[in-house]
């Protein structure tokens, strides 16, 4: 029984970044033996199990055959006489092929194992595909984009984009589960450069697999297409979160495409409420201050009960240049307005035994007035 760390613990510990999750190939043992040495058995799909101790994920060595289209559509093989070089050669790209011996307590012994080129390619900043068989899994399409977002000094090798455009024109994305996709676009926005994840997309033609129809009409208008980069170069800096930044991405949208787009792709409620928010303030923020357009936009928001989450949006606003004193000085005084106040004093002196739409009107007309001052 040998054990390696493999794939992303090796390639980022050569490129000197930190290493987060770590990851084991186990050659020449057995479910058996696994179960007897104390790890705890719990892959879905094949064997894969966690150290009593630390719960780092150890896999036994593998190969797979493609038996279904999709990203799932896998049967593997996994038993004592796979090698190493065989459960390698069936990952992604050569970078992520790399194995270091450990010892039973995890550490690192003895040289690198690359038979596949991964440390020249990590040398040079190339994503390089390690076979055809990479063809047969469409996640890949999207993890190399999102690699790319990562990784700001590598290209990816022609080879490697020639063979993700022939899988996109098939159709091969198209299988991916939503959950997968979102996954992967969560996952680039949250990188250093997102926007080499859309322009990755876009050179192999899997642009509409991702976003809503209405970005990919914006994204090919190239004055509208530099607006998008700037505003989300300026933006990526100060906000680390996805919800800023893909918010900033989308503003230009209408929020009802949004929430068809969030709708289908699941996307978290949170962060497509957030980005809904975001774009009908965009749609607005330019109007001649209507003291209505704004407490309507305030109203669509419900900033009574979510001020804070408006007062992020124009903090976002004005990292990408709008002047939001106006706004600011409205949201002031339009919660300042006492609904308590209100709905007491036309309950005491309504005759209807539901004043309700009476202090509905009320408080509007008194948020109306106050936005109207404070803008004069």
């Amino acid at each position: 029984m040998k054990i390696y760390q493999v794939g992303g613990a090796v390639r980022d510990r050569l490129l000197g970044l930190p290493v987060h999750d770590i990851d084991y190939v186990v050659v020449g043992s057995s479910v058996e033996e696994m179960l007897a040495k104390g790890f705890r058995a719990v892959g879905s799909h094949f064997p894969v199990f966690l150290h009593p101790q630390t719960q780092h994920e150890y896999a036994l060595a593998r190969t797979e055959r493609k038996i279904a289209p999709g990203h799932q559509g896998f049967e593997f093989h996994a038993d004592p006489g796979v090698s190493l070089e065989e459960d390698l050669i069936r990952r992604d790209l050569t970078i992520n092929a790399i194995a270091q011996a450990v010892n039973d307590a995890g550490e690192l012994t003895g040289s690198l194992i690359d038979p596949y080129g991964g440390k020249a390619d990590l040398e040079q900043g190339v994503f390089r595909h390690l076979s055809e068989a990479f063809a047969e899994d469409p996640l890949r399409v999207l993890r190399v984009a999102r690699f790319a977002a990562r990784f700001l000094d590598f290209q990816i090798a022609p080879e490697t984009l020639k063979l993700m455009k022939e899988m996109v024109a098939k159709g091969e994305l198209q299988t991916l589960s939503k959950e997968r996709i979102w996954q992967e676009l969560a996952r680039a926005f949250a990188a250093p450069a997102p926007t080499r994840f859309v322009e990755v997309l876009e050179e192999c033609g899997a642009l509409e697999t991702v976003w809503p129809n209405g970005l990919l009409e914006q994204w090919s208008d190239s004055s509208i297409r530099e607006k998008i980069i700037a505003d989300l170069v300026k933006v990526v800096p100060s906000y680390p979160t996805l919800d800023k930044r893909l918010a900033i991405f989308l503003k230009r949208l209408h929020p009802n495409q949004i929430k068809d787009w969030s709708m289908r792709l699941k996307v978290p409620n949170e962060i497509a409420d957030f980005c809904v928010v975001v774009a009908d303030f965009e749609a607005n923020c330019e109007e001649s201050l209507d003291p209505k357009v704004i407490l309507d936009t305030f109203n669509r928001a419900d900033v009574w009960r979510k001020s804070g989450r408006f007062l992020e949006v124009l903090q976002l606003a004005r990292t990408v240049g709008h002047d939001t004193q106006a706004w600011q000085r409205a949201l002031d005084a339009a919660i300042q307005v006492d609904g308590g106040k209100i709905a007491t004093d036309i309950a005491k002196q309504s005759s209807s035994a539901n004043p309700g739409e009476q202090i509905h009107h009320a408080l509007a007309h008194a948020r109306l007035e106050a936005i109207t001052e404070a803008l004069h």
